[in-house]
């Protein structure tokens, strides 16, 4: 038995992927191709043939007090990013809508800064109150939206609504609560990137506050999805630390966002990864955390090029669609026939 047949076996066995397994997979001893059918393997043994898909609204954009290299939002950066209030409860409710007829299985309303207001919070809540209460499915024809969505967009959707998720930054228990009770199953707070090289991504705040507001979430009841950002001038060691740590937090999904370097931020000139780099990192995720929601998120049009569809063989099982917070994406139509080209169809998470 070779070391990836024996690290496949352990997974499907129950066992934990230890770090010195990790490690390996890295080296250049483990052959890429031969590591990305195994994380195939354990996408579709764990996850089945169903892409869970997810779709955003920028609610709150822009003028943010932290300084994380990255961001365009940062007040710290001279990068040209809109910038606006909490738009409204039409512009929000707008987004679902559109998040129900693209056939998205999640809706994300994703807000700039640390920490929002009482005001705001209660104002997402009004919001989340009513698209729970009130919204119905857009007409459909057997198990497909049809409500004027291209033939492209209709195949594999499901009529069930979009669950409700939020992006809102540092919560406490109590607000994460008051967001459970109006609707919110989902939140989203990543932690970026390792303990180790968090201080080198931003200094505004610490990693500990990540995952308190992580563990804030839990307590709460809400499912949490956490992941991070590649392309920084993080180590392999790095991406494997943070692999392991969202892993111990017991997240229920994890986004991986590759560096768009973005002029006016302080990582403007970092190349871009390559897209093997690329599908290896999505590996280790998925042989870290079989069970796990692994999606692919902004960065992967610019650093994938041609090989995006390779996201699923290297054991991504959701995506992002629709555009990113300050970026763009690809068209819809696009995006849903890769996957029914792939055979592939939009499923539940």
């Amino acid at each position: 038995m070779n070391k990836l047949t024996e690290i496949l076996a352990n997974i499907f066995e129950g066992k934990l992927t230890t770090r010195e397994d990790a490690k390996w997979l890295i080296s250049r001893e483990c052959n890429l191709w031969n590591m990305l059918h195994g994380a195939s393997t354990l996408r579709t043994h764990f996850k089945g043939d169903k892409v869970n898909l997810c779709s955003i609204i920028n609610a709150k954009s822009g003028s943010c007090a932290e300084n994380c290299k990255f961001c365009a939002q940062s007040s710290h950066h001279s990068a040209q990013a809109k910038t606006y209030p909490l738009v409204s409860a039409e512009k929000i409710k707008k987004g679902y809508k559109h998040s129900v007829e693209i056939g998205a299985q999640g809706f994300s309303i994703v807000t700039s800064g640390n920490e929002l207001t009482k005001e705001e919070i209660e104002t997402i809540c009004r919001i989340s109150r009513e698209l729970t209460s009130s919204l119905k499915p857009a007409p459909h024809k057997g198990n497909s939206y049809q409500s004027g969505v291209p033939e492209a967009q209709r195949s594999g959707a499901t009529c069930n609504l979009p669950y409700l998720c939020g992006s809102l930054g540092r919560l406490s228990v109590a607000d994460a609560k008051k967001l459970k009770a109006a609707g919110l199953s989902k939140c989203h707070h990543n932690l970026e990137t390792s303990r180790r090289f968090f201080s080198h991504v931003c200094s505004s705040h610490t990693y500990d506050e990540r995952i308190e507001t992580i563990k804030n979430l839990k307590r709460a009841g809400l499912k949490v999805c956490s992941g991070g950002i590649f392309g920084m001038g993080e180590t392999w060691e790095d991406r494997i630390d943070m692999a392991l740590a969202l892993r111990d937090l017991e997240v229920d999904s994890v986004p991986l966002n590759f560096l768009i370097p973005i002029k006016g931020t302080l990582l403007e000139g970092a190349e871009l990864l390559t897209p093997q780099e690329i599908l290896r990192t999505i590996a280790i995720f998925r042989y870290i955390s079989p069970k796990q929601n692994i999606r692919i998120c902004a960065g992967r049009e610019k650093n994938l090029r041609d090989m995006q569809s390779w996201i699923f063989y290297a054991g991504a099982d959701g995506m992002m669609i629709g555009g990113y917070l300050t970026q763009p994406g690809r068209s819809v139509e696009e995006d849903l026939q890769m996957i029914k080209d792939l055979g592939l169809a939009p499923g539940a998470d």
